[in-house]
């Protein structure tokens, strides 16, 4: 079997990308995408807005703190996901296997293309042509180190992990940049004395499942930069969701309520970002004896603003009984969105220290 040529492309601040390129007079300016009212939340931040520490997911407050001249504009879904479509198009020119993660980005096989590194290069100068938007493209022998490479030259970049490389590029990576391995993950490991790709590598198999669960059989591989897992277009997504873990048990209500408020904005930013639209919102609950409660409310029509998934989130949670019990986690969802409007998100995201902490609706 032929070693895989994996391709992965990620559009630049996809976004506020398109706004810029639509409204000239916002070039060179610190653009956000997103509300900019005390419960907003940050979509896409221009490269101009990034040098001032703005970024996605953080709230409107806290990015007119870092950068008071952020001009903010709210979104306009369709047109992000009409040029999607757009560049989903160029990609099914050189392959059919295609596996989209999210509207900006995209895992492609080109194994039976003579040269994936061309085949990249050719595919960021038709998306620039055709849409006047650039993007990163990375290129290696499987997702997780092309998805690496994509991000490796930001913005406008081309990078490529060829196989002899694998081994040293592999070693020397600060664990943070692995698939999968968000910042609870990271700290975890570097109080375990792992902060590298070599060091990872120095542990056994059986330790990291112990302090990772299943995950860590993903590590162990990704040490060793392995990756078996094939592009796998169409794959469907059901629901969106996001969860927290809490660092001691609770059952105070107001505090719940702004745990729950934290929740609600990372999804909100999900189920924009992704142009979701589900009609379900499911509450999560996990107790102090780890027994775990869901309850949901199904809406006559999709989720579409925040203040609704607001008002249902909470009613949902003031319905609850805890029975004396306290809390330990919080989660929230949007589900049941129509078959008839599949969504492609990427599908693992990192919340939680351990294997039971996955966000709601991951499987």
């Amino acid at each position: 079997m032929p070693e895989r040529k994996i391709i992965h492309i990620d559009m630049d601040a996809f976004y506020a990308s398109i706004e810029q390129r639509d409204r000239p007079e916002l070039r060179g300016l610190p653009v956000a995408v997103g509300y900019a009212g005390p419960r907003g939340v940050v979509a896409t931040a221009s490269y101009e807005a990034r040098r001032y520490g703005v970024h996605s997911a953080i709230s409107s407050v806290r990015a007119l703190r870092l950068c008071p001249q952020l001009v903010f504009i709210p979104s306009r879904m369709e047109v992000y996901k009409a040029v999607s479509q757009q560049i989903r198009a160029i990609f099914y020119d050189y392959t059919e296997l295609v596996e989209p993660l999210s509207l900006d980005e995209a895992f492609l096989d080109v194994t039976h293309l003579p040269s994936a590194t061309l085949a990249a290069r050719e595919i960021k100068a038709r998306i620039l042509a055709e849409t006047g938007l650039t993007a990163s493209a990375g290129v290696s022998v499987n997702k997780m180190l092309a998805k690496i490479a994509s991000d490796y030259r930001k913005p406008d970049g081309l990078f490529v992990i060829e196989p002899r490389m694998v081994d040293g590029f592999v070693a020397g990576l600060p664990v943070e940049r692995f698939f999968g391995i968000g910042e609870v993950t990271a700290r975890k490991m570097h109080r375990l004395g792992i902060r590298t790709g070599a060091e990872l590598r120095e542990r056994s198999e059986e330790e990291l499942v112990r302090h990772f669960g299943k995950a860590g059989h993903a590590y162990y591989g990704y040490a060793r930069g392995i990756d078996p897992r094939a592009v796998e277009p169409n794959r469907i997504r059901k629901s969106l969701g996001a969860e927290n873990t809490f660092a001691e048990d609770t059952d105070d209500r107001e505090r719940l309520l702004a745990e729950l408020g934290a929740v609600r904005e990372e999804v909100w930013r999900r189920v924009s970002k992704y142009g979701f639209r589900g009609r379900t919102v499911v509450l999560k609950l996990k107790y102090d004896d780890f027994r775990q409660i869901t309850r949901s409310h199904t809406l006559p029509g999709p989720v579409e603003t925040p203040e609704q998934l607001e008002r249902v989130a909470g009613e949902l949670l003031g319905g609850v009984d805890f029975g004396g019990r306290k809390v330990r986690l919080v989660g929230l969802a949007v589900a049941n969105a129509p078959e008839t409007a599949p969504v492609y998100v990427q599908l693992r995201f990192d919340f939680g220290e351990g294997p039971e902490e996955r966000p709601v609706g991951e499987r």
